[in-house]
Parts: C-alpha cells; structure tokens; sequence
C-alpha cells in the first residue's frame, strides 16, 4: 500500500478550519503550528541529537523553507494549468466565432447575390434610388413577417358546409404562401391584441405587454393542463387570455414571470415534445404554418439579434395598441409630420387628415 500524498490530503481539513476560526489570521495560525513543534517535538533540536541549538534551529528553517518551497511550487504549476486552459477555450472561442462569422458572410453574399443589389447609405436607408426610402431597418425586419391574404379576423357565423370550404381554402393559400414566405419569426407568431409567442419542441413562450409597474400580485395566472386564463385580480371576470391550449402541457414544469414590471412572460412546457403548435390557444388567429418551422431556441433570450429586434418590436406595438397609443411605424410617421409641419409654420395642417 502506498503512502498517502500528504500535499493534497483533505483529511485535516476541519481541524485545520476550526483553528483558523479561532486565531483569525495566517500568521497566529503558524504560530500555533510552529508553537507546537517548539514544545511537543524535537524539530528544532539538533539532527541526531549532535550539535548546538542555533545548528539545530538553521536545520529546521532549512526544512520550512524546503517544504514551503515545494507548495509554491505546486500552486504555481496549477494556476500555469488554469492560464493554459483559459486561453485554449478562448482560442476556441474565437476560432467559433470566425467559423460563425465566415459562415454568415458567406450566406449573405449567396443571399446578395440571388437579390437585386440595394445600395445603402451609412443611415441604413437604401440610396439605390434618386428618392430615399424612410423605411427603417427594424420595418423592414417585421415585413419579413409572412402577411395572410384572408382577413385576420375569421368571419362570425359559418355554416358547417363553409367552415369545412374556408378551412380548406386556407390550407390551400399556406401552402401556396409556404414555397416563397420565409419561416415564422421565433417558430411562433403575434396574436394581435393579446401577446407574442415562441416556441422550442419543448417548450411554448408566451410574452404579454402589461401596464408598467405591474406586480404578481396583480395578476390572476391559472395554467391547466389543457386551459390558460391570464387576468388582473381586480377584474376577476375579465381575461386577457381565456382560451384552451391548443395541445395538453406539464403543468408542474410551466410556470410564470413578470420581466421590467411591464410583461408577462409564460413558460409553457409541451407535454408531446416532438411536435410544433401552429398557435397556442384553439381560437387564436392566424395560425403559422408548421411547414415552415425551424428547429431553433426560440426564446426571447436565445434568439439573434435581428429576430429578437423584430420580436420585440412586435411586443412593443401591442402594448402600444393596448394603451391607445401609436405604435413604432405610427409615431415615426407622427414625428415626420411634426418635422415638416416645423418647418413650414406658414401651412395650415388643421384640417388635414393623415392616413
């Protein structure tokens, strides 16, 4: 049986604890350890007992310092390890960046190149044109949002034969939309007037604007199995959400939060986790195309940074709309108008009407 290895033996380490608790500092520490050589042992007496005390004494400074020496040593040989393996995940790092980076390059010069080419101004507008496009970069981001060519209110009363034939006419304008509208941002969509959502194969998102400053306590938040009711707990029977889930979920691993006092973020976990919702209530509308999906994070946190400028650009319209107020395309526009009208005070805009 081999010898312990006594530089890296933990076995005292509660004795040694509890001295350290009591002598409150390295140095009162040693001197208790070398208090106790001093009087319990002969580690300052001469080697075999031959020689003088002062020769005896050189030998033990020589011992400490031997011993203190090779600890140095091995502390230092372990923070050269900690460097080298600090800067081998930073090399790695980085060598995934510029694969990632080379990767996007590449696919924007492919997509550059099956596009007709735009120039664009060091303000982000497009000066391909005599006339420069106002439209900002984040508009042109939720244009990339697939519009439906139905209207995004289902009609109020169907007959069961229409139902089936309207049914059938969307299934047919998905499909024929599928080939060339690009995948829903998120993997989810806007349900306009009450949230946005995302979703993972395992997990449903669902973020819902609120009035700033809301508390948990303000909200009444029950999620079933198959049922979601979100509310203010002053107006108990009024729902911002009152519907039945699209598919069952576990109800014991979803929960709620609210995030900068002002939106409701669910966290729905699906309880068939191979397969897309296309909305996460049955009433929703409109309903994404499963088709088109991508098999990505798509919390708000884990996606890129374009689609979580579009995401939440969304979410910011339908608190907007929610508290009467212009949203982000609206007030840009408002504020255009108030430029001009500066600039023209001889014009008289009273009864102009601005669509």
């Amino acid at each position: 049986m081999s010898p312990p290895d006594y530089t890296n033996d933990d076995r005292f380490d509660g004795l040694f604890l509890q001295i350290a608790h009591q002598t409150q500092g390295i140095e009162p520490l040693l001197d208790t350890l070398f208090s106790f050589l001093r009087r319990k042992s002969d580690f300052f007496s001469p080697p075999g007992g031959d020689g003088d005390a002062e020769t005896g004494s050189e030998a033990a400074i020589a011992k400490v310092n031997e011993v203190v020496r090779k600890h140095a040593d091995i502390y230092l040989a372990g923070k050269r390890k900690e460097d080298e393996e600090r800067s081998r995940k930073m090399r790695l790092k980085q060598k995934r960046e510029a694969e990632a980076k080379k990767k996007q390059a590449a696919a924007e010069k492919s997509k550059v190149e099956n596009e007709d080419v735009i120039e664009m101004g060091e303000d982000g507008f497009d000066i391909s044109s005599d006339e420069p496009s106002p439209k900002p970069a984040a508009a042109k981001l939720a244009a990339k949002i697939p519009e439906s060519k139905t209207d995004v209110s289902p009609p109020a009363e169907k007959t069961e034969k229409n139902k089936n034939d309207g049914k059938g006419d969307k299934k047919e304008e998905q499909e024929e939309e599928g080939d060339n509208s690009p995948p829903p941002i998120g993997n989810g969509g806007t349900i306009d007037g009450k949230y946005v959502w995302t979703q993972t194969l395992q997990e449903l998102s669902i973020n819902i604007p609120l009035p700033e400053n809301t508390r948990g306590r303000d909200l009444n938040v029950v999620i079933s199995k198959k049922h979601l009711k979100v509310g203010f707990a002053k107006t108990k029977n009024e729902f911002i959400v009152n519907d039945d889930l699209t598919k069952p979920i576990i109800v014991d691993d979803s929960l709620w939060t609210i995030e900068d006092g002002n939106r409701l973020v669910l966290t729905l976990q699906k309880s068939n986790q191979m397969e897309w919702w296309d909305a996460p209530c049955q009433s929703d509308y409109p309903k994404i195309n499963i088709q088109k999906v991508q098999p990505e994070n798509s919390n708000l946190s884990d996606l890129d940074g374009e689609t979580r400028q579009t995401v939440e650009k969304m979410m910011f319209d339908q608190r907007q709309k929610a508290l009467g107020l212009p949203t982000a395309d609206e007030q840009k526009k408002l504020d255009i108008l108030e430029k001009f009208k500066a600039s023209h005070p001889e014009m008289d805009f009273s009864n102009a009407k601005i669509n």
